[in-house]
């Protein structure tokens, strides 16, 4: 697991953007609408190679978990 930080400015940018130009919920099933329709494209398209379904695979895997961070909506209690 990567323990990388943000600056202060990056910070600063998360901050003002998630409080002033999109809702949290919002972007998360955004995230999650886009993260479906690339998983349905990438799996009817036959033809493309190994590395890249690991990498779609990946991908798929953190924008899920960016969108469950924004908004826990698959975390049952």
């Amino acid at each position: 697991m990567s323990t990388n930080t943000f600056s202060k400015e990056t910070e600063l940018r998360l901050t003002e953007f998630f409080n002033e130009s999109i809702d949290p919920k919002s972007m998360a099933k955004a995230i999650r609408q886009v993260n479906y329709v690339l998983a349905l494209n990438a799996m009817r398209n036959s033809e493309s190679l190994q590395t890249d379904t690991i990498n779609l695979e990946d991908n798929f895997y953190w924008l899920n978990r960016l969108a469950e961070i924004l908004d826990a909506y698959l975390e049952v209690e």
